[in-house]
């Protein structure tokens, strides 16, 4: 994804009545949810800025603590710690579920309120951190791990519950995120020149389909899969703003609706319902949380918050 997110934890696991968009952040329900994750900053001799500590949850609720058994800082493939490099960490879309590497190095995923799944110790290939990132479904039921660097290697997509490996996505593939449900992810491709293909994939790994979308739709990231498996979303940005919807098996954009957006950058972009969008908004060190009619094109300003002023790095929840 274009701004490498990386994201965090939280309460028990919301069920959605299909084809209701969420009303609220997360749908708390009574029970608190992650805002955002921070690391925090601190400046080394060099006077240049590194992650230090572990990775601070702030709520909903204003309530701040600490992940205990997190890694904060990367190691590379043979365990030493590397000192500018945040550890990866990815949080659900709805709050609930955080991804992570433990202190022992093991790959896990946290449920608040609940217990911490440790996938097996060869889960991943032994890799640098830094060249990884995780993605979980809006659910925390899915879990990408993604392997950049100069030698890059298939996506592996795990169950959360059982830590099982599902199915793999091809190196090749550059993985943008889970569809709404989590059934499917969203991928782009090198095409041919100069084209970006968009291209579909199972969580068990087998391609639905790949097309080579206008460019209103891979010009302008990022962008987002709805639980249909077939229609993406993604804002164009500038004086008039708009958000489009495309659809991939017929290869249409099948709408352009005009939208008021806050004057800040596009961080994150979800589904968060069968006729909602969500969007994360960036300012500086602000945050701007909007939903999206995408039948209507209305916009509703869910939420703002400003980062710790030492934050290093953050994980939006996203969603």
């Amino acid at each position: 994804m274009r701004a490498r997110i990386l994201a965090v934890l939280v309460a028990a696991a919301l069920a959605a009545a299909p084809g209701v968009a969420y009303a609220e952040p997360h749908a708390h329900q009574g029970h608190d949810s992650i805002r955002y994750a921070s690391i925090k900053k601190c400046t080394a001799k060099t006077q240049t800025d590194r992650p230090c500590g572990g990775w601070r949850l702030v709520m909903h609720s204003g309530k701040k603590s600490v992940l205990p058994d997190a890694q904060g800082v990367a190691l590379d493939a043979k365990g030493k710690t590397l000192p500018y490099s945040p550890a990866p960490i990815a949080v659900s879309g709805n709050g609930q579920r955080v991804a992570y590497f433990s202190k022992t190095g093991r790959l896990a995923v946290r449920t608040f309120g609940g217990g911490v799944k440790l996938f097996a110790k060869n889960a991943l290939p032994r890799v640098a951190q830094n060249e990884m990132t995780l993605l979980l479904s809006d659910d925390g039921g899915r879990l990408a791990a993604l392997i950049g660097g100069e030698k890059p290697a298939s996506t592996r997509v795990f169950d959360t519950a059982t830590g099982a490996r599902l199915g793999t996505v091809p190196a090749d593939r550059s993985v943008l995120g889970f569809s709404f449900d989590g059934d499917e992810l969203l991928t782009s491709v090198d095409g041919d020149e100069p084209v970006t293909d968009l291209a579909v994939y199972t969580d068990t790994g087998d391609e639905v389909v790949r097309v080579a979308p206008p460019q209103v739709v891979v010009s302008n990231a990022p962008q987002a899969l709805s639980a249909d498996g077939r229609t993406v979303a993604n804002v164009v940005q500038g004086a008039k703003p708009e958000l489009v919807l495309y659809d991939l098996q017929t290869d249409q954009v099948t709408a352009r609706k005009k939208i008021k957006l806050p004057d800040a950058d596009i961080h994150m972009i979800d589904w968060t319902g069968d006729t909602q969008v969500t969007l994360h908004m960036l300012s500086g060190d602000k945050i701007t949380i909007v939903q999206i009619d995408t039948e209507t094109g209305g916009v509703t300003v869910r939420d703002k918050y400003t980062l710790l002023k030492d934050t290093f790095v953050f994980a939006a929840c996203g969603g």
